[in-house]
């Protein structure tokens, strides 16, 4: 399944309907982007208040407005030439992520979160992460040996220890239920 661009998503909820709208820009800000209304409104120029009452659906967004909020998310996901890794991986990885900045070698590294579902997923990603400007992919190693062959920038892979062996005892005490 291909994923569309977020900003591509909320223009076309925007059309559909206010519910879809402020459905789309919720999840955009809370799972995407994980920002605050503060640093949406602090980013924008549109007030904490305003921003508060189109996500509780209590105004609907002017022209003005949404113009605004659209390119204010573009400067969030598009980091200009800042130079970042991305991160590909489900949801529950994303989100134990503590940061998304790592410092390399006195080097300011951001990650770019890419979120998937399925392998093509993944290889989609890959490919976007690469035209987007990425330098470097981590992804998960069932598709790294896949992605390396599609893109010409370093792949390296998750390999994660602790929770491997946390998910066989998780896995051993299911079992003897």
């Amino acid at each position: 399944m291909a994923q569309i661009d977020p900003i591509d998503r909320l223009m076309r909820a925007a059309l559909t309907s206010d519910e879809e709208f402020v459905s789309t820009l919720n999840n955009l800000l809370k799972h995407d982007l994980r920002i605050s209304v503060r640093e949406l409104a602090g980013k924008s120029g549109i007030s904490q208040s305003s921003l508060y009452k189109l996500l509780h659906g209590k105004r609907s967004p002017n022209l003005s407005t949404l113009r605004e909020i659209i390119r204010t998310l573009r400067q969030f996901y598009h980091f200009g030439d800042e130079d970042f890794i991305g991160l590909i991986a489900a949801r529950p990885v994303l989100e134990s992520v503590e940061e998304r900045v790592a410092n390399v070698d006195g080097h300011r590294m951001r990650v770019r979160e890419y979120p998937v579902h399925t392998m093509e997923d993944a290889i989609v990603s890959a490919v976007r992460a690469e035209r987007e400007g990425a330098i470097a992919i981590v992804c998960a190693p069932i598709v790294s040996s896949i992605v390396e062959q599609l893109v010409h920038i370093p792949v390296t892979t998750i390999i994660p220890r602790e929770s491997v062996q946390r998910a066989l005892e998780l896995a051993a005490r299911k079992a003897w239920v």
